[in-house]
């Protein structure tokens, strides 16, 4: 039997332009942890560049690297002392544009991290400001003769800071931080502020970057604290950061990073005027909660809330990425059940609302349950993105303190740290994992190379099929109902291109008539799983299985 097809328009069919993110697959990575080229126990943009040919062969699009400015690095490098540099660990501007030029020859795109909402407390500005109240950097930062009222939900770290004001002896007053206190609030409001952000954007657009990632784009139009302008007025400040990127550069894009509610999405997009993308943590919690209830009514409640995009606007979507995962978009029920399947023990979490694990460590590197989820990843209305080392299925060290348990250095071979670097272990800018259930010697890039049953070669097929349906990222998304309350099946049509995907979130095997998916009248042609033997008209699911299939008149 046919059942009611819900259609949500994810995407609308008309496609007017070449945007190349509607379309792309993006690797993030942190240039400080992936490859040390001298052996000073850093990694650096030259080890990065003897690794461009890996990034390649992986079919990914866009790279995505976090923060490499000088920095004191209180916050991973988001605590930016100087905009316009690389930080001296990682190399020098030739270093950044000797990779730029290489990853472009490779067709590889790069967008870094735009973090202009605060900046470390030892930047130049901030320094003047506390200095002398007369200077023009004084209202480049946010200040009060005493603390402003807020609640602990505002608190990003919970636990490490109690609140968002700190007095500083020199200025004779109180500075705004919603993160570390070595990071003070910038001033919005302040149009030099403003255009400060633009002289950013152009510097590293003319250094042939493809767009940014706009750090706490949420905070960043917040209004709290601030003399002058309202929230709706500094919403407008994502317009003029858009108009401005494009008149540079009409392919640079801003993807924004905004853990919020469908009802606050359409700020940031507002008909393609403002960003270009939003990480899509709305759907992301969601995807956890289904997975620990083992259903996937949770996701595709989740994905019929989101707001209609259009040509110009597209969604990210992500697993894993270098912070905690966050749920504080699911009520404390909701939370409680993803917190008991995915991080059991208190040492797992994080700020009350975050569980600091990577996602093989989560899933127990269930290979099967690893390959279902990361296929429904690249199945879902918008582009995925890559964590570095997810490819390999790295685990986390829960020795570490906070977030630093899942930032630990990539692990190429099982030499020495990995293959990281030859120095002492001592000097090792990050944690090297060395344990027998997911220790270098045991997970590491070379290793999963030679095994062609590996997930490691299981991703290259998955992101080569990925690129080979462009209706996924550019067609409407329909969800089709069937009686298999454990099933999630899903259907993309953009042009002459159709694709079906089928998902079984329990472990028991599932079988589905392709009459009941009203397909019936349709050539089905499977992508990503070979060898299925079926009858013509069943599709037949293992228990945490997954099907992608093409659809043909």
């Amino acid at each position: 039997m046919l059942l009611a097809i819900k259609q949500k328009a994810i995407q609308p069919q008309v496609f007017m332009s070449y945007n190349w993110y509607k379309n792309t697959i993006i690797y993030s990575l942190d240039v400080e942890t992936y490859y040390d080229s001298n052996n000073d126990g850093i990694g650096d943009f030259q080890g990065l560049i003897k690794k461009l040919d890996y990034i390649a062969s992986l079919g990914v699009t866009c790279m995505w690297l976090l923060p490499f400015y000088p920095s004191p690095n209180r916050d991973n490098g988001y605590d930016v002392k100087d905009y316009y540099n690389v930080d001296e660990r990682l190399g020098t501007l030739g270093d950044f544009s000797d990779f730029i030029n290489l990853a472009t020859d490779k067709g590889l795109r790069v967008i870094i991290d735009l973090v202009v909402n605060h900046t470390s407390i030892e930047h130049k500005w901030f320094q003047e400001a506390r200095s002398d109240k007369n200077s023009k950097y004084r209202n480049y930062y946010v200040w009060a003769d005493e603390p402003l009222a807020f609640q602990r939900e505002h608190l990003m770290f919970v636990g490490e800071e109690d609140s968002l004001w700190t007095y500083d002896e020199s200025a004779g007053q109180y500075y705004l931080h919603r993160f570390y206190k070595e990071q003070p609030d910038l001033n919005v409001s302040n149009p030099e502020v403003l255009e400060e952000i633009k002289k950013i954007m152009s510097f590293w657009l003319q250094m042939g970057v493809s767009g940014f990632r706009v750090d706490a784009a949420e905070i960043l139009i917040e209004s709290y604290g601030m003399n002058q302008g309202e929230t709706g007025e500094l919403e407008g400040v994502l317009e003029e950061m858009r108009s401005y990127i494009n008149s540079i550069n009409s392919d640079a894009i801003l993807l924004a990073e905004t853990n919020i509610n469908p009802d606050k999405m359409g700020v940031y997009l507002d008909e393609g005027r403002r960003m270009h993308m939003l990480f899509n943590f709305y759907v992301n919690q969601h995807l956890f909660l289904a997975g620990a209830e083992q259903k996937p009514d949770a996701l595709v409640k989740a994905l019929l809330r989101l707001p209609e995009t259009d040509v110009q606007t597209q969604w990210l979507n992500f697993l894993r990425h270098h912070d905690e995962l966050s749920l504080s978009l699911l009520t404390k029920e909701e939370r409680e059940i993803v917190f008991e399947r995915f991080a059991p023990r208190e040492e797992m979490r994080i700020y009350g609302r975050g569980i600091r694990r990577r996602l093989a460590s989560m899933l127990e590197w269930d290979k099967t349950l690893l390959k279902m989820v990361h296929s429904l990843l690249f199945s879902l209305p918008g582009v995925p993105l890559v964590r570095y080392g997810d490819e390999i299925a790295m685990g986390d060290d829960l020795s570490q303190k906070g977030r630093e348990s899942v930032r630990t250095v990539m692990q190429w071979s099982d030499a020495e740290n990995g293959g990281f670097s030859t120095a002492p272990r001592k000097q090792i800018v990050k944690p090297v994992i060395d344990n027998e259930q997911c220790g270098f010697k045991k997970i590491n890039v070379l290793a999963s190379q030679k095994d062609p049953d590996s997930f490691y070669n299981w991703m290259l097929r998955l992101i080569s099929i990925r690129k080979q349906c462009p209706a996924i990222g550019m067609g409407v998304m329909n969800i089709i109902e069937t009686s298999h309350k454990k099933l999630l099946v899903h259907t993309y049509k953009h042009g002459e291109d159709q694709v079906l995907m089928l998902h079984n979130f329990s472990g028991e095997k599932i079988v589905v008539t392709v009459e009941e998916l009203g397909l019936q009248d349709f050539r089905l042609a499977d992508l990503l799983v070979e060898d299925i033997q079926q009858e013509t008209n069943k599709l037949e699911l293992q228990g945490k299985g997954y099907r992608w299939l093409r659809v043909y008149q």
